[in-house]
């Protein structure tokens, strides 16, 4: 095979882009050798999915130069060399530090971040306004548009558990006003999303997220936990509420994962989740499957919901008595929040200390 190939790749005029694909046989996954072309392939046959998924919004791009065995690293900054037609936007961080990141407006952005060898997209949960630009920062950016909760299940947890878990969290975001939509995650569990009105700042979501896992633990205590220490989880499904935080992401809908098989975080008609099989989503199978049935999440962007419920749940656990959650370690030291130690660490000198 040549050293490259140019692939092109439809734009949303109706036109086309050509984007080069250097060292096109590298061979990513060495399991079921798929190579980077395959990859860049594989993003134009799901191109309109993925851009819904992707579409307009700040993206950091999980890369591996050799392939999915390889040096592993995340880019938050744009690679260089950046197209001339490609959006970048100043995004902050929780430190307070700003800098650009990669928009994804058009799948031959995509293609191109393939060629910079990236195999999962992790965008951020706000959207941009056509105004944004690398060189302002856009105040929208600090509102999220969508709530993503991860069901993470526990090892020794069958992936039935993980679907009673969202079947039960779909019923609980009905009753909240909210349309929740089910993708895999591309490994063992589920992730479940829901649109809604930029009205809050991400801590504010991170509290209604909260509120809502709390919610599904009372309604499954034997299988849901919100405990984030691990030692305190058992075998459960861990709702992991710290992905709502700022500058948390999860793996795009139709965005490959850099596992064994090629597996694919797939969106889902809540109709066929009690029948599927994850792995059976892989760069190879979804453009098929794409092909025949298309996008299940098709409507997502008209569905948005009012997020007022699920902070009315927030609200209630505070006069309860309950208190905030942990931060991840990388966070600084919010208000509110106890003490980050393991509980099999603790002491009384230290656990009683407040922020």
């Amino acid at each position: 095979m040549a050293d490259a190939t140019v692939l092109q790749v439809p734009t949303p005029d109706g036109g086309s882009r050509d984007v080069r694909v250097s060292s096109p046989a590298r061979v990513l996954w060495p399991d079921c050798g798929i190579t980077k072309l395959e990859l860049a392939e594989y993003a134009v046959s799901v191109g309109p999915a993925l851009l819904g998924a992707l579409g307009a919004r700040p993206v950091t791009l999980q890369r591996f130069p050799t392939g999915i065995e390889g040096e592993e690293f995340y880019s938050k900054n744009p690679p260089r060399g950046v197209p001339a037609w490609a959006r970048t936007v100043v995004v902050t961080y929780p430190s307070g530090r700003r800098h650009p990141q990669l928009v994804v407006d058009e799948v031959a952005t995509a293609v191109w971040a393939i060629q910079m060898n990236t195999i999962t997209f992790h965008p951020w949960p706000v959207s941009v306004s056509e105004s944004a630009t690398a060189d302002v920062a856009d105040d929208s950016l600090d509102n999220p548009d969508e709530v993503r909760i991860d069901l993470d299940p526990q090892p020794g947890r069958p992936f039935a558990d993980v679907v009673e878990a969202a079947v039960v969290l779909r019923e609980l975001m009905t009753e909240l006003g909210l349309t929740a939509w089910v993708k895999t995650s591309g490994n063992r569990g589920l992730h479940v999303y829901s649109r809604i009105e930029p009205e809050r700042e991400f801590l504010d979501v991170r509290h209604g997220v909260i509120g809502i896992a709390r919610e599904l633990e009372r309604r499954l205590p034997e299988l849901v936990t919100t405990a984030w220490w691990k030692e305190e989880r058992g075998d459960k499904v861990f709702v992991d509420f710290n992905q709502a935080n700022r500058d948390r992401t999860i793996a795009s809908a139709w965005s490959p994962r850099p596992l064994p098989g090629a597996p694919v975080s797939t969106p889902l008609a809540w109709s066929e989740v009690r029948d599927i099989v994850p792995a059976d989503f892989t760069v190879r199978s979804v453009p098929g499957r794409y092909a025949a049935d298309g996008d299940p999440w098709h409507g997502i962007g008209a569905a948005v919901g009012d997020f007022s419920a699920a902070m009315a749940l927030w609200d209630a656990d505070l006069e309860r008595g309950l208190p905030e959650k942990n931060f991840p370690p990388d966070f600084p030291k919010m208000t509110g929040e106890p003490p980050r130690v393991q509980p099999s660490r603790k002491n009384a000198a230290n656990w009683d200390e407040q922020p």
